[in-house]
């Protein structure tokens, strides 16, 4: 069914028309000739969206929707309207009613706008009922988000805290690595100490040296003075380092030595430095086929990888993409000083069918973006990116009812591992854990499948190219 639909009208016949019609639409109405008795029902029970007629003997339908929205906010309320009485229907609209429709009725377009209407219900109820689990839910450090992947990570975070482990964060760019590193350190016990943060991949193999582990006075050209490296900086606390792949195979045994031998000797001094620090590493690369590929060393990796932490993609984080749009809209209007107060339906919508390659980073950027360019007090589909606007969600599609659309069992199988190994943005390690496939035995597959495809790509005679 697509909603319950309260119908009420003093016209009996207006009223078993409506059931008719909207029943073989796949709604579920239930109708009523008095507004008195449409009130009690509407306390009584539950409705997805009330139908009213506004020109009715006793109370008015005007009436009738300014009391249901002041006692059950959360049913929206549609009125029918003469074409010549559009002005009773702005007072309605004024009083609380979420549309309106003229009569005589277009039924096409009445079911339209019901269906609208129950989008609309629905999402404020996903919406109302999300929050109340963030307030109830512990969570974990400044993160957003209940679902099912997100507590699991709460709960693995939680344990993890109070150890001294070293921690290695992996997930795509943009899923909130830092924010994880940093709340890791708060409910720890070095939570009063330093936490100090550093992107491998910002600085070259000589600057990222010095900054890790200083240099004395002279060392090299403008060394004017001493100066502590980063794991002097944050002793007794966290030292988290970002995007630990992409550091260079010369510096790698450097940073395992000092993690070894928890110390460091500055460029240019002569005696080492002790520290006691817990090491926080992050990646949105493959470690594991890194090692594999000669690109990263094995020893550093297993020194690293003492505790693994899985952050999942927005994508895979169903509403609570909602949650956090609706935490960015906030924060930005206030920085602002806009009187955004929310999302349209329209556009929650299209924030929950994107993709989010960019995953949060993206998110929080397209809402600064609604924020600050919107002129409505709700942001609109419009104020969204094309991309976003435009976007239509990929399948694995593997034929239909003819049978010359059907393809073999190892034509299904080859679709789905590539589009697997798409939606984790080419990471075999973790498309190889969701496929329930060995790494060997995946990349033998995917070796398979790129040799088919050059062979086919160079037979000028193949029947796929006529």
């Amino acid at each position: 069914m697509h909603g319950r639909i309260l119908i009420v009208d003093d016209e009996k016949s207006m009223c078993q028309l409506l059931e008719t019609d909207l029943g073989l639409r796949h709604f579920e109405p239930t109708w009523t000739t008095s507004a008195d008795e449409a009130l009690q029902l509407v306390k009584e029970q539950d409705y997805d969206v009330l139908l009213t007629d506004l020109r009715m003997p006793g109370m008015s339908g005007t009436e009738l929707c300014e009391r249901v929205t002041a006692n059950r906010p959360d049913i929206p309320v549609v009125v029918m309207t003469a074409f010549g009485s559009l002005e009773t229907a702005v007072a309605a609209i004024r009083v609380g009613a979420y549309d309106f429709v003229t009569k005589p009725i277009e039924m096409d377009l009445l079911a339209i706008t019901l269906q609208r209407a129950v989008t609309h219900r629905q999402l404020q109820d996903e919406v109302r009922i999300l929050s109340k689990v963030v307030k109830e839910s512990d969570g974990f450090g400044d993160m957003i988000g209940v679902s099912p992947v997100m507590m699991r990570l709460y709960d693995q975070l939680a344990r993890i805290a109070d150890t001294e482990a070293s921690v290695l964060i992996c997930g795509e760019s943009g899923t909130g690595k830092e924010l994880v590193a940093r709340s890791i350190h708060r409910n720890s016990q070095r939570k009063n100490n330093p936490f100090v943060a550093i992107n491998c991949a910002a600085l070259p193999e000589t600057l990222l040296e010095s900054e890790l582990f200083g240099h004395a006075k002279g060392a090299f050209t403008d060394a004017s003075s001493d100066r502590k490296g980063l794991f002097v900086q944050a002793e007794s606390g966290t030292l988290f380092m970002d995007e630990i792949g992409e550091m260079s195979l010369s510096m790698q045994p450097k940073l395992l030595r000092a993690l070894e031998e928890n110390s460091i000797r500055p460029v240019g001094a002569e005696k080492e430095v002790s520290f006691d620090v817990r090491l926080i590493a992050a990646t949105n690369r493959d470690l594991q086929t890194r090692v594999e590929e000669g690109a990263f060393r094995e020893d550093l990796f297993y020194r690293i990888h003492v505790i693994q932490v899985e952050l999942p993609p927005l994508r895979a984080r169903g509403a609570d993409v909602l949650m956090l749009a609706k935490h960015f809209v906030e924060n930005f209007a206030t920085r602002f000083d806009r009187q955004v107060t929310g999302i349209s339906d329209q556009a929650a919508e299209k924030l929950l069918t994107y993709s989010w390659p960019g995953n949060v980073r993206e998110l929080r950027n397209v809402i600064e973006r609604a924020v600050a360019l919107t002129q409505f007090d709700k942001i609109a589909v419009d104020d969204l990116p094309e991309k976003i606007r435009d976007y239509r969600s990929s399948q694995v599609f593997i034929g239909g009812e003819d049978p010359e659309e059907l393809v073999s069992w190892d034509e299904v199988e080859r679709r789905y591992i590539l589009h697997v190994l798409k939606s984790v943005a080419g990471n075999k390690t973790v498309a190889a854990r969701i496929l329930g496939l060995d790494r060997k035995t995946l990349y033998r597959k995917l070796q398979q499948y790129n040799e088919y495809r050059a062979a086919h790509l160079d037979d000028t005679d193949s029947p796929e190219k006529t």
